[in-house]
C-alpha cells in the first residue's frame, strides 16, 4: 500500500503482484485516471472542463482505514497478494489516480476483490477532493452510486 504524490508504474506494480509467491493464477488490476471533465452531482446533462484536482489526506487515519480494506479483502478471499497505490497532491485530466492489484490463484477471486478494494476505496478511505473547473473550485460530495456498489459487500 502506498499514498504517494508521484505517479506510479503499472508495469513495476504488475510484475510485484507476478512475483508475489507460489499459486499465483490470476491477477486483475484497475488503474483509475482524472477525467476531464465534471459532472454536477444531480444532473447527467451539465459537465464542466475539469483543469486541477487536488486530493488531500489525514496521513494515519487514510492509511489505517487502507490497511483495514486490504485486510478485509484477504479476509473475503484466498488472495496471494494486493497492491494498492493511491495519488494525493495537484493532479491534472489524464493523470494516474488510483491502482488497485489482486494477484490471486484464480481469476473469479481476483476480479471480486479487486471490485471490492476500489469500491471500499471510493466510499471508506478518506482522501477529499477539491474540483477546479471552468474557473471555479469545489471540494468533491460522496456519490450515491459509489454507496450502492458498496453496500453490495455489506454482510
Amino acid at each position: 500500500m502506498s499514498i504517494q504524490e508521484d505517479d506510479f508504474d503499472i508495469g513495476v506494480e504488475h510484475l510485484r503482484l507476478k512475483s508475489a509467491g507460489n499459486g499465483v493464477g490470476a491477477i486483475v488490476t484497475f488503474t483509475g485516471l482524472v477525467r476531464e471533465f465534471e459532472s454536477e452531482p444531480k444532473s447527467t446533462d451539465f459537465q464542466r472542463n475539469l483543469s486541477t484536482l487536488t486530493l488531500e489526506y489525514y496521513p494515519e487515519m487514510t492509511e489505517k482505514l487502507l490497511s483495514e480494506i486490504i485486510q478485509q479483502s484477504f479476509d473475503r478471499w484466498p488472495l496471494v497478494a494486493v497492491s494498492v497505490v493511491h495519488r494525493v497532491g495537484s493532479l491534472k485530466p489524464n493523470d494516474q489516480i488510483v491502482f488497485v492489484g489482486v494477484a490471486s490463484e484464480h481469476r473469479i477471486e481476483a476480479f471480486q476483490a479487486a471490485q471490492f478494494l476500489m469500491d471500499y476505496l471510493k466510499t471508506r478511505a478518506t482522501f477529499w477532493k477539491k474540483i477546479e473547473a471552468d474557473g471555479q473550485s469545489h471540494w468533491a460530495e460522496a456519490k450515491v452510486s459509489d454507496n450502492v456498489a458498496a453496500a453490495k459487500w455489506e454482510g
